[in-house]
């Protein structure tokens, strides 16, 4: 039996989501997200996985990255910055899913966007805004969870 280069691509793809799934419950830092939802399709689809970094500070965010932040009720977001606002010495980012036709409203009325304490992470993403993701591999556990 022969085993093919793209298996043991497939293959060491997969214990390297399985090392960074289990380093971010060991530390309880979110490093992978899978993708739910149509708002930020062509970027993203339902199924994809992505690589998010925790941003320590809010001059790491830039318009035109793809942000996580959580909203009130503990929903994870995923969309991308258009706007950054500085009121009172917090950062506010204005953020819209790439399909949608409006921004996102605030995660608190009267606030000029997401707050920087909102955001849990950025995904990872090369040259202008160019997200890395893995298609259709989170499909499994959107299957599970269901």
């Amino acid at each position: 039996m022969r085993i093919k280069k793209t298996d043991i691509s497939l293959l060491i793809l997969v214990i390297v989501v399985l090392g960074i799934s289990l380093y971010g419950k060991l530390t309880n830092t979110h490093f992978l997200a899978v993708i739910e939802g149509r708002s930020m399709e062509p970027t993203l689809n339902t199924g994809d996985l992505v690589l998010m970094l925790p941003v320590n500070d809010p001059s790491e965010i830039s318009i035109g990255d793809v942000i996580v932040f959580r909203r009130p009720n503990g929903e994870l977001i995923i969309h991308r910055v258009i706007e950054i606002r500085i009121y009172n010495d917090t950062y506010y980012y204005v953020t819209k899913g790439d399909n949608n036709p409006v921004p996102d409203p605030p995660n608190n009325p009267g606030e000029p966007g997401i707050s920087f304490r909102s955001v849990i992470g950025k995904v990872v993403s090369i040259g202008d805004g160019v997200v890395i993701k893995v298609p259709y591999i989170g499909i499994i556990p959107l299957l599970l969870i269901r």
